[in-house]
């Protein structure tokens, strides 16, 4: 499609001018230049096309950047990157040095709110209003909400504050019945209720369209009007959650009917009280299909909710082309454990929080459904749940994102850790999670897990040693167990291979040396063997150890070396901070270790996004990073000497 209007578009503002027809043409070019462009380079791609027409209605209307829009869950924000000004830096989307993927206010002015997680919205914008009373400025709030953050408890928190201040805000609920997953729970079956009982909306118009035309009293009778809706409400859509809330409940509204979003938006602007707005979208509009009778909508729609780049452009990557890359990644890994070990032991079963396909546990689902579940986006009651589940015997495997379990950190500690229940926590994307960025790194697992009190840390090397930590997790008794994996190859798998069970604290030497000894975490261990093969021409000869348990760490270890090398060294994919190096220099020092440290991390900032192994790269966790670090610290042995 010949792009005519879109990138003559520098900022909303030249939409104003727009016709209708011409608003239309910018909705095609919009999605036609989205779904070129991200199936080219890759990146979220179904969430910002079901909101294309809510977009452009938002930015015709609406006088932005002085009036705020705030996303929840930023991936829906393409189209509006592209109506603010960043149409030529679009393909850069989720590359190094590039627009980020999802909202983020030191890119753009017109991102009111950064957005990277989940159900926050509301709460921001809750924030932003209040904000404007406090400072005597004058502007609107809209926050968006959806693609399944409705099933997210801090959403309801926020409903309710914002309900109870009464400051005019406009939240529009973007129901496309999905978050990654299709939605579950309670809510979702409400808002369907909601859909199929239009009689509710129709009454409404039809009765407040009537009393306009009244020439006398016409105060009086729509005063009687709206006690007559209030019974409406009652009688014909289920609860009015929304109203009962404090809210006005406007809806529901097809939301890829651009002439009706902007004439409900023009009219409900400027209300005076906190208003919600219900609109209905297909997620994936215009590239998945829109059968949602027979489950093919949901099945397109998760396929693109994010989509990998081109075959084309894969090619040109070296890193995927690598050998060493061909092994089952960790997810593949672990959606296979699961089901193993749910066939040999009946008291397991799998929670997630809407990440059915991101942690790998589609093929567990559908084995195992009555074992299997998914809480939605509130990881901190699908915590507490698992700890209900382990009062009574079940082994509860809780399968979150590293970066969305902090989320839960309060129900880590008080509801599992202080009464010594047995959940095993399997927390995937922990480190560099890639192109995602600093929102979804899992740069801080490590010291918050390390931090509480009787809870076991672990980091498998590859897939095997995998289903070793995750057989001896459910096999221990004591407490909590973690075990942190990254967005990346298993390096080696083997589909019929036997669990072994490993002494809690246990270390592994995998490769014997006199000179200096690495201790690595996970993945690293390889980073640490390919170094040693390199300081040979150094005529050094390094001990390689596999630091598989981060907490408790092998005391009998490092008792062991505290007389036999000079230096030291640690690496780990985490935060320096409170990481497994501190941990490891703090003992050291503590037992009278006079050699050099050094300890290898992530540094004390926030690591933008680009693919994973460049910003490894980039902060020195590889092995020429190591190597560099080895012989700097020899340098100054050898100077002190």
């Amino acid at each position: 499609m010949q792009l005519e209007l879109l990138p003559k578009i520098k900022s909303p503002a030249d939409l104003k001018g727009y016709n209708n027809e011409e608003l239309h043409q910018v909705v095609d070019e919009l999605r036609n230049h989205i779904i070129n462009v991200i199936s080219e380079i890759g990146g979220h791609l179904a969430p910002t096309l079901g909101v294309v027409e809510l977009t452009v209605a938002l930015h015709k209307v609406f006088d932005t950047p002085d009036d705020k829009i705030v996303w929840d869950v930023g991936h829906q924000g393409y189209a509006h990157k592209l109506l603010t000004g960043r149409f030529d830096l679009f393909p850069t989307i989720r590359q190094l040095g590039g627009l980020s993927g999802f909202l983020k206010r030191s890119e753009s002015e017109y991102d009111a709110f950064g957005a990277g997680h989940a159900s926050t919205s509301i709460s921001a914008a809750t924030g932003i209003a209040e904000a404007r009373n406090q400072t005597g400025k004058d502007y609107r709030v809209v926050s968006i909400i959806g693609d399944g953050s409705m099933t997210g408890g801090l959403a309801f928190e926020a409903l309710n504050n914002a309900g109870y201040l009464r400051t005019p805000m406009l939240v529009i609920l973007n129901d496309n019945e999905m978050s990654i997953s299709p939605n579950v729970g309670a809510l979702n079956t409400y808002l369907t209720k909601i859909v199929t009982n239009p009689l509710y909306n129709k009454i409404r118009d039809e009765i407040w369209k009537i009393s306009g035309k009244i020439s006398f009293g016409k105060k009086t009778v729509r005063t009687l009007l709206h006690k007559i809706e209030d019974s409406l409400k009652s009688l014909l859509v289920p609860g009015m959650l929304f109203e009962e809330l404090g809210f006005r409940y406007i809806g529901p509204l097809d939301g890829h009917n651009l002439n009706d979003l902007v004439s409900t938006l023009e009219k409900i602007k400027d209300f005076k009280s906190p208003v919600l707005l219900h609109i209905q979208t297909k997620k994936g509009k215009g590239m998945v299909s829109n059968d949602r009778e027979n489950g093919e909508y949901h099945s397109d729609a998760v396929k693109f909710h994010a989509v990998k780049p081109s075959q084309k452009l894969n090619e040109n990557i070296k890193s995927i082309t690598d050998n060493k890359f061909k092994a089952p990644i960790f997810q593949d890994v672990f959606g296979l454990l699961v089901c193993e070990v749910a066939r040999n032991r009946k008291d397991t079963v799998c929670i997630t929080a809407a990440m059915r396909e991101g942690t790998g546990l589609v093929s567990y689902a559908k084995e195992f459904p009555t074992r299997y579940y998914d809480v939605g986006i509130a990881e901190g009651h699908g915590v507490t749940f698992a700890a209900g589940l382990a009062t009574e015997g079940v082994k509860p495997i809780v399968a979150i994102y590293s970066t969305f379990l902090q989320r839960a950190f309060d129900h880590i500690v008080h509801d599992v850790a202080i009464q010594n229940l047995p959940v095993v926590f399997c927390l995937d994307r922990s480190g560099i999670a890639g192109e995602d960025g600093p929102t979804h790194h899992g740069a801080l697992d490590i010291a918050y897990l390390k931090c509480i009190q009787g809870m076991v840390v672990a980091a498998p090397m590859n897939g095997n040693e995998l289903r070793h930590l995750l057989y001896t997790g459910l096999d221990y008794n004591k407490g909590p167990f973690a075990i942190r994996y990254p967005k990346a190859s298993s390096e080696k798998f083997d589909d019929h291979g036997q669990a072994e069970l490993l002494p809690i604290g246990s270390w592994e030497v995998v490769r014997s040396g006199s000179d200096v000894v690495i201790l690595a975490v996970g993945s690293q261990v390889y980073d640490a063997l390919d170094c040693a093969d390199q300081l040979i021409k150094e005529d050094m000869l390094c001990e390689v150890v596999n630091c598989r348990f981060i907490k408790p760490m092998d005391i009998a270890y490092l008792e062991s070396i505290v007389n036999r090398f000079q230096q030291v060294i640690t690496v780990e994919e985490g935060v320096r901070s409170g990481g497994f190096g501190e941990g490891v220099v703090a003992w050291l020092s503590n037992n009278g270790y006079k050699g050099q440290t050094k300890i290898i991390s992530l540094p004390d900032e926030f690591v933008e996004h680009g693919p994973r192994k460049d910003l490894l790269d980039k902060c020195g966790i590889n092995p020429e990073g190591i190597k560099h670090s080895i012989l700097n610290t020899k340098l100054r042995l050898d100077i002190k000497v």
